[in-house]
């Protein structure tokens, strides 16, 4: 599988906009755990690991960041910025979070439940895993 930018449903309001996931409509997989990343210092990067099992959904619920992500053999990089657009992240994909604004919310919506065995977290022990 490869990332995908998924658009997610945009309703406009004088009171205030909405959007929202469902997880049999614009996820391929069932919610197992939701996380958010937050108050990150100018300049630090995130992430820096793949994951064996798990998919995700990231999207910046407030502020900017830009995902970068690595199949093994080329990058994907997405710049999130709009509350109404999501990245899916399959398994086994590399990934690192950086060039986050002021303030800004990442919200990570997960196939999985937290299972430190899934995390791979050297790049060269991914590369080996993913050229096979």
């Amino acid at each position: 599988m490869k990332p995908a930018l998924i658009e997610l449903p945009k309703y406009l309001d004088i009171r205030g906009n909405l959007s929202f996931v469902e997880e049999d409509t614009q996820l391929p997989f069932k919610i197992k755990r939701v996380y958010w990343i937050y108050d990150v210092p100018g300049g630090e990067i995130r992430g820096g690991h793949a994951f064996r099992k798990t998919q995700e959904l990231m999207i910046a619920l407030s502020g900017s960041f830009d995902l970068v992500l690595n199949d093994g053999r080329q990058d994907y990089k997405y710049s999130l910025n709009r509350s109404y657009h999501g990245v899916f992240i399959p398994n086994m994909m590399w990934r690192k979070i950086e060039n986050f604004s002021t303030n800004s919310l990442a919200v990570i919506i997960s196939s999985t439940d937290y299972d430190a065995n899934d995390y791979v977290r050297d790049f060269n022990e991914f590369k080996k895993l993913t050229q096979c």
